[in-house]
């Protein structure tokens, strides 16, 4: 049974264990299911095993527990049948690759099973234009900027059509315009695909605007979950991140964090 053709019931994570040999990073983590056609946000700060945590779901990183996908244990499959349902996308694109932009996703098209024909060019072509990047379809890898990078590697994740998409920091070597470009594009793609997508981002206000669901980590271990509005409180931005903030709208009534000061270390050290 192919699980892209199942409405599911998104990605339970139960009993989960993730890290390094030598040392664990996430400790019994036990979420809600992550649902389908929704946008997960992973939140925290630097060290607190947001990608250690993508990492693992990719099956990049050892991992221990229950990782259920509409009921199919993610843990048993090999690495090939877990590559046709499960994509993650890293911070960096490997260096030295020497293909052009359009060869490089039609690649991926064929790593998930398409085939190279006029139309799976033109889904191509019509994805990079989405992307505001068709312009750079016969320009080198190697020669593009990080930002560019950062695009076509959206590209060729997107077109592998996964049902659980992992994206580590797409927006770092993005400027603002295409930072919130491409987080509408993947909410819309989301919802259209009905697919799971879990995205690790630095900034809060992003995570309020354009994510459903959060997950907030600090030193491994999961503070709070929920919707944006209900996880993003003075509390948690204390507890967390050592920050007085609070969360306003404007008159669009959007939601944004409005930081105050910092949380004295003694206050700071009993959270």
């Amino acid at each position: 049974m192919d699980i892209n053709t199942l409405s599911g019931n998104g990605l339970k994570i139960n009993d989960f264990y993730a890290g390094y040999p030598k040392r664990k990073i996430i400790e019994n983590l036990n979420v809600a299911p992550l649902p389908r056609g929704k946008i997960t946000v992973l939140l925290g700060p630097n060290g607190s095993g947001k990608s250690t945590l993508l990492r693992a779901l990719a099956g990049l990183n050892r991992a221990t527990g229950e990782l259920l996908l509409d009921g199919h244990d993610l843990t048993m499959m090999n690495f090939a049948q877990r590559a046709k349902q499960v994509v993650y996308l890293p911070q960096t694109l490997p260096a030295g690759v020497h293909l052009h932009v359009l060869e490089s996703v039609i690649v991926a098209q064929r790593a998930s099973g398409g085939v190279s024909d006029n139309d799976s060019e033109n889904e191509v072509m019509s994805l990079l234009s989405q992307l505001g990047i068709e312009h750079l379809a016969l320009h080198y890898l190697d020669q593009l900027s990080g930002g560019q990078k950062q695009l076509v590697g959206l590209a060729q994740s997107l077109i592998r059509k996964p049902s659980l998409l992992l994206l580590d920091e797409p927006l770092s070597a993005l400027d603002l315009n295409y930072q919130y470009h491409v987080m509408d594009l993947v909410k819309r793609e989301t919802q259209r695909r009905n697919i799971i997508t879990v995205v690790v981002v630095h900034d809060i206000n992003i995570a309020l605007r354009h994510g459903d669901h959060i997950l907030m980590l600090k030193d491994g271990n999961l503070i709070a979950e929920g919707e944006p509005e209900a996880v993003i409180t003075p509390d948690s931005l204390a507890r967390v991140y050592g920050v007085r903030g609070r969360i306003e709208h404007c008159p669009q009534s959007v939601p944004h964090v409005v930081i105050d000061g910092l949380v004295p270390r003694a206050e700071a050290s009993l959270s």
